[in-house]
């Protein structure tokens, strides 16, 4: 019987290992389970990864005084509590304005292994990606003198500026905005699907393992791979046209060219696609095949690939909502108009 056990126990590990191997073949890459590698891959050359500066970059991420309004901060549309998203099918920005391009909010989650950044890519890193939704009018509304106004005038914030960079630091709206980047390499999420990649063969159940296999098999992969699950690059409407694609006017770059968002944590960033038109993950498995893939995903096949997507649902750190230093008598007050 003990022998029975050992021989059916060393199967089931050789299955794990080639089904490892086939992931790798396809592109999928674990995040690193050492720090040091983690580190080496998320760092940024030009501002290296500090703790000051991780929890000064935390402070201003949460700080809704960047915003015109003093209202809206990065986490109201990318909300740690979650899925690092805000749950709505387009943005929702100063004055309850609704994104006019009705364009969803991407995950922060992992968004460090994106190849680039927005819908359209038109960002290179997460640094630059700051600056956009702070100025942008329907968004946080703000101009580059409301923000280092702000900052400028609480010491608090200039004390932790100087700690984290240095006395002589200037303190411009780009290494504010510098800083929020480096805070947001660092929402990094590791899964049971990268304890497995790494060497547990336990971490998947067999279901799970299984849907690996479906989700590799069927072509996902194609598109959703690197260490994001997704991040890069691609063309859409492959091989049919999205169904909801007469919602918003959204059609990727100048080449037709889309971000794929990750599968990181899908489960917890619902609704689904550019504009949020689709509600479950099912539905999105389904009509990803029927427009990138050219193929029909029958039910079975989707619960599989969802049961595999699951395994994706990554461990957050815990994120405290920091406590932010008093305005001044300098600092600009709200405008809401």
């Amino acid at each position: 019987m003990k022998k029975v056990l050992t021989l059916a126990l060393s199967a089931s590990f050789l299955i794990a290992g080639s089904l490892v191997q086939e992931a790798k073949d396809a592109g999928l890459v674990p995040i690193p389970s050492s720090k040091a590698e983690l580190l080496k891959l998320i760092d940024n050359p030009k501002n290296h990864i500090t703790d000051e500066k991780v929890n000064l970059g935390k402070k201003l991420y949460f700080d809704p005084r960047l915003s015109k309004s003093g209202f809206i901060s990065c986490n109201s549309c990318h909300n740690l509590g979650e899925g690092g998203d805000d749950g709505l099918e387009a943005a929702v920005g100063h004055k309850w304005t609704v994104n006019p391009h009705h364009l969803n909010s991407p995950t922060v989650y992992n968004s460090v292994f994106n190849d680039k950044q927005f819908w359209d890519g038109r960002s290179p890193h997460l640094e630059d990606q700051a600056q956009g939704p702070i100025q942008a009018g329907p968004e946080m509304a703000a101009t580059k003198e409301h923000v280092t106004d702000t900052i400028n005038s609480i010491p608090a914030y200039v004390n932790e500026f100087k700690n984290a960079y240095g006395k002589s630091v200037d303190i411009t709206f780009e290494k504010i905005t510098d800083t929020i980047g480096l805070f947001e390499r660092t929402l990094v999420t590791p899964s049971a699907f990268d304890d497995f990649m790494n060497g547990d063969k336990k971490a998947l159940t067999k279901k799970q393992q299984d849907g690996l296999q479906t989700f590799i098999q069927v072509g996902c992969a194609t598109c959703h791979n690197g260490v994001g699950i997704g991040g890069g690059m691609n063309a859409f409407n492959v091989t049919e046209t999205y169904k909801h694609m007469n919602v918003g006017d959204f059609k990727g770059d100048a080449n037709g060219m889309v971000r794929v968002p990750t599968l990181r944590n899908v489960t917890q960033t619902a609704p689904y696609f550019h504009n949020g038109k689709v509600a479950t993950l099912k539905e999105a498995i389904i009509e990803m095949g029927r427009i990138q893939l050219g193929t029909k995903i029958d039910d079975k096949q989707a619960k599989s690939i969802e049961t595999f997507l699951q395994a994706l649902d990554g461990r957050k750190a815990a994120i405290d909502f920091p406590i932010l230093p008093a305005s001044t008598d300098k600092t600009p007050k709200p405008d809401l108009n």
